[in-house]
């Protein structure tokens, strides 16, 4: 194998990485941030030389780090401020991981709503006051995927623009 054929080989796997990664914002289980920062370390170690890999390298571990602080902490702020507590969103999560498995996919999402609304509804005792704060965990749940996936962007951005330009 030839240095361009290794080069080319590592490429190839540091794009599965990143994709991967970007999957992983849905898929339960995959590291999303992780895989995608893991590519492009595996693209700087291995790629060959050049400066230019390490700058991308460190240019995705500050979006990956950041990306990271930010999913978790604007969604939660928001949540934290309309009153919807700990408790309840991780009842949602329990159901939504168990949803996930009994239902592919689609039970993720049934499972966490249905969660929150019951945690809220035995919190609140009234169905009718569950909804609003079920619909604030929703969208603080978006909210958190939603950044995730651009911060995957960013760096699956950044590592081709590092693939073409170095």
């Amino acid at each position: 194998m030839s240095l361009t054929d290794s080069a080319t080989a590592v490429s190839v796997i540091a794009a599965l990485a990143i994709v991967a990664g970007l999957a992983g914002v849905i898929v339960p289980g995959l590291p999303a941030l992780p895989l995608c920062w893991g590519g492009v370390l595996v693209w700087a170690i291995f790629g060959g030389a050049g400066a230019g890999r390490w700058l991308v390298l460190a240019a995705a571990t500050l979006v990956a780090v950041g990306g990271t602080v930010v999913k978790y902490a604007w969604p939660g702020r928001n949540l934290k401020r309309s009153g919807v507590p700990t408790s309840s969103l991780l009842a949602g999560g329990l159901l939504g991981l168990v949803g996930f498995f009994v239902i592919p996919v689609l039970g993720l999402v049934l499972g966490f709503v249905g969660g929150v609304w019951a945690a809220e509804r035995l919190r609140l005792g009234d169905s009718r006051l569950a909804w609003p704060a079920t619909k604030r965990s929703v969208a603080a749940a978006g909210l958190s995927m939603l950044l995730e996936f651009l911060a995957g962007l960013v760096i699956a951005a950044l590592w081709l623009a590092g693939l073409f330009l170095t």
